[in-house]
């Protein structure tokens, strides 16, 4: 096998995050190949050999999956990699998603663990309450356009005008803005060059109250007036309601959405939506779970995970706005927060105050250096870092205290399964794990683990159901 040769197959199973196995007989190996669906015939380019492993390239999808029982539901499908499963069932995505995290925590995880399955998204569609659209063109010197990159491309973005993910107010939102600028011939930023205006259109949008902040980024290399694109906006039929318009100079190298300084062109640079009975105030670029219903779901794993923490403190690191911090405050003696996004610090002691909780304190810093600085003890932890996982300096120090429970919340399986790596041989057990279903159609789901305080089972290394569980525990306990 080498580089440039084209292939034929079957995809037969698809691997976390969008590995599609294929077996080539010929060359009896297995080649993985991203941006498939199990059970599809592809032709693909082997572009990648090392260390006796292969990947390929798609080519083209020769024959449709036995899966694939819906038709696109959008128009940029499948050029776009948002939405990879839009045409599988869901029960069908939930299945795979499930494979998925049972072969990568069978393998990470040592002694019995009782998986419980994933809960599903209250909704299928139209759930993300943010979407960072980028300005461009779908090839080169072509009209300009909003929306998403597309697939395997960091230049050419499609036009999301039909985005199923999210409400139909936000897409609303992205024809107007893109109409108001196509007619003006106003140009976008070109990453290469460095030199352009328009940059990237950030979207959020209340899943429960339905309050929308519009944030428009671009450069300082050019002055347009943005007042009629104000009145446009205001003056749109939608089914919530503009709580604020901002516009956010940025003149950074990167292709990152980040603010240099931030104008209010109409109303306030803050929205509030609510989980769980609580309300939270979510600024620009303050992190909230993007499944407003999922994040329910998701909360309300951990409380049940955690169990009783009457009388004791909770340490929420990576915390975000406060909202795990808010809901477990409640029925726990106190709760300490550490995030390290400032401005995230400063909403989420706000909305510890609106909703009337004083037993929560909240840090802003790095939690590898905040946890020398922390007098408190915790009795239990809760875990939710971003999608690489903890710092290998951070996790050690965490481990340190000693707690009985640790609550593990995991965006990304394999960043989760490497830490915990580390947490067994430190003396943890994982006790369970679920999911969270927060990204339908997409090749993304959130992990839930409890690992408890003991000496590790290294006998066994599989996931297994309550019957066998319960039996397994019951022998164990009887020993």
């Amino acid at each position: 096998m080498k580089k440039g040769q084209i292939y034929e197959g079957i995809i037969e199973r698809v691997d976390f995050p969008n590995k599609g196995i294929v077996s080539v007989a010929e060359e009896n190996r297995q080649v993985v190949v991203k941006n498939g669906i199990p059970g599809q015939k592809v032709r693909f380019l082997i572009n990648k050999i090392r260390q006796g492993n292969a990947e390929g390239r798609l080519v083209e999808v020769l024959e449709r999956s036995p899966l694939e029982t819906r038709e696109p539901v959008c128009g940029i499908f499948p050029a776009c990699g948002g939405c990879m499963y839009q045409t599988m069932a869901y029960e069908d995505q939930l299945k795979m998603k499930e494979g998925q995290i049972r072969r990568i925590m069978d393998e990470a995880v040592k002694g019995t663990y009782l998986f419980e399955g994933i809960k599903r998204s209250p909704r299928e569609f139209g759930y993300r309450n943010k979407m960072e659209f980028s300005f461009g063109d779908e090839y080169k010197d072509g009209p300009l356009s909003l929306g998403l990159h597309k697939k395997g491309s960091t230049y050419d973005v499609l036009t999301a005008a039909d985005c199923r993910l999210v409400h139909e107010d936000m897409t609303r939102i992205l024809v107007c803005v893109l109409e108001y600028f196509r007619k003006r011939n106003v140009s976008y930023y070109r990453k290469m060059q460095h030199t352009g205006y328009l940059r990237h259109l950030l979207v959020r949008r209340g899943g429960a109250t339905g309050e929308i902040l519009i944030n428009l980024v671009t450069t300082t290399q050019e002055e347009h007036d943005l007042g009629p694109l104000v009145q446009e906006l205001l003056d749109l039929k939608l089914e919530g309601s503009v709580a604020g318009i901002l516009h956010i100079l940025n003149d950074s190298l990167s292709d990152v959405v980040k603010s240099d300084e931030t104008r209010i062109l109409y109303g306030r640079d803050f929205f509030y939506d609510k989980l769980l009975g609580l309300e939270f105030k979510i600024t620009p670029f303050s992190f909230f779970q993007p499944n407003t219903g999922g994040a329910e779901v998701l909360y309300e794993t951990v409380r049940e995970y955690i169990g009783d923490i009457h009388d004791m403190t909770v340490f929420d690191l990576f915390s975000g706005t406060g909202t795990i911090s808010q809901v477990l405050a409640p029925v726990a003696k106190q709760v300490v927060g550490v995030e390290i996004v400032e401005e995230a610090v400063i909403a989420a002691r706000e909305n510890a105050k609106r909703n009337g909780i004083s037993n929560c304190k909240f840090i802003a810093g790095d939690v590898f250096q905040v946890l020398d600085e922390i007098k408190e003890k915790p009795d239990v932890i809760v875990l939710d870092p971003p999608r690489d996982g903890i710092h290998p300096k951070a996790l050690p120090k965490i481990l340190d205290y000693g707690v009985d429970r640790i609550v593990y919340i995991s965006c990304k399986m394999t960043s989760l399964a490497r830490d915990l790596e580390m947490m067994q041989m430190k003396g943890y057990r994982v006790e369970k794990i679920t999911a969270v279903d927060q990204f339908c159609q997409t090749v993304h789901i959130e992990t839930v683990c409890l690992l408890g305080k003991r000496k590790p089972d290294t006998t066994v290394k599989i996931g297994i159901d309550m019957k066998d569980y319960r039996r397994i525990r019951d022998a164990e306990k009887a020993e």
